[in-house]
């Protein structure tokens, strides 16, 4: 089985963090957004994992072959026209009737995949959500996906897609993805994954979907922090530091530093970040970050960035630096 993971996007709503490095891998819960996706997929047997990438896309490559041993392509992505445009790129890579697992590289998830991998029909990770109208959304029949639509404005379903395929009719996917790219089929200006989909369905292609159990969005500076906030949560240990005070849950790198300070709830401290006499709940440090004579709360400081001061909330991008003098 091939692995395909989408990671090209350049993530505006992320900004500044994502002018100097890729969404995937921004920090959360101790590691890159992208490094939760790749361990949760640890628990599957993978022939090839294919990596579409594109704006800093060397990042990427550098990240995945430096800490992963899975056998990786990387294919860059020069133009932004959709997800179903950006797995089309990978569908020479697929053989005709070899599995392909598809898992978009911005959103973390939980599920239990052995069964789906064992099952006769393609399937679709799905959660039920509250606002439908921000997703792909599947109508069910007789325990079959019927008809997928990408961001209804007048939703008839709240089962969500949620960015996790699995197909073994290959033939016809790739043959789907040839058609809408070939007769410009696109939906909101892109060329989107659920309309090759529907398009393998009104063939007579079969997906059953699946629960994704845990799904945690990434997209925003608020959702990373409640992705934060929820990851953290599940961890037992705590690191105790002398002269600081920790309430947990934290998680904190062991080569992060921590001087005379209070951190937690809910902080990550990434590899090599510096805190001396700050006090911060509810926020990620990012790798090398240094925070100084602060207080921090829901804040996302970014790789490199220096904060010194006291300060309430804080959305600082790679290699800033931030001060304030006066209260």
């Amino acid at each position: 089985m091939k692995v395909i993971i989408p990671v090209a996007g350049i993530g505006t709503r992320l900004r500044p963090h994502t002018h100097t490095a890729p969404k995937g891998l921004l920090h959360v819960a101790g590691k890159p957004i992208l490094g939760h996706i790749l361990d949760a997929l640890k628990q599957v047997k993978i022939d090839e994992m294919i990596f579409i990438v594109g704006f800093m896309g060397e990042q990427i490559v550098e990240y995945v072959s430096k800490n992963y041993k899975f056998k990786s392509k990387f294919i860059y992505q020069k133009e932004l026209k959709g997800l179903g445009y950006a797995i089309w790129l990978a569908s020479s890579e697929i053989k005709n009737n070899e599995p392909v697992l598809i898992v978009l590289g911005d959103t973390i998830f939980e599920a239990d995949l052995s069964p789906v991998l064992k099952g006769k029909f393609d399937a679709l990770g799905t959660k039920r959500v509250e606002n439908p109208r921000r997703f792909g959304i599947v109508e069910m029949e007789k325990g079959f996906a019927r008809k997928l639509v990408e961001k209804p404005d007048k939703p008839t379903s709240n089962l969500a897609v949620v960015g996790v395929y699995y197909i073994t009719n290959t033939e016809a996917f790739k043959e789907s993805l040839e058609e809408i790219i070939k007769k410009q089929i696109m939906t909101k200006n892109e060329y989107q994954l659920t309309d090759a989909l529907q398009r393998m369905i009104d063939k007579g292609v079969k997906f059953r979907t699946f629960e994704i159990t845990g799904w945690y969005d990434c997209g925003k500076v608020e959702t990373l922090l409640q992705t934060n906030r929820h990851l953290l949560s599940k961890i037992k240990s705590i690191r105790r530091l002398k002269g600081s005070v920790i309430i947990p849950p934290v998680f904190i790198s062991k080569t992060a530093m921590v001087k005379s300070s209070i951190l937690g709830p809910y902080v990550s401290v990434a590899h090599k970040a510096v805190i001396e006499n700050s006090i911060i709940r509810d926020s990620i440090i990012s790798e090398r970050a240094v925070v100084n004579n602060s207080r921090l709360e829901s804040s996302l400081i970014g790789n490199n960035a220096e904060v010194n001061g006291v300060f309430h909330q804080l959305n600082v991008g790679d290699s800033s630096e931030v001060g304030y003098s006066g209260f």
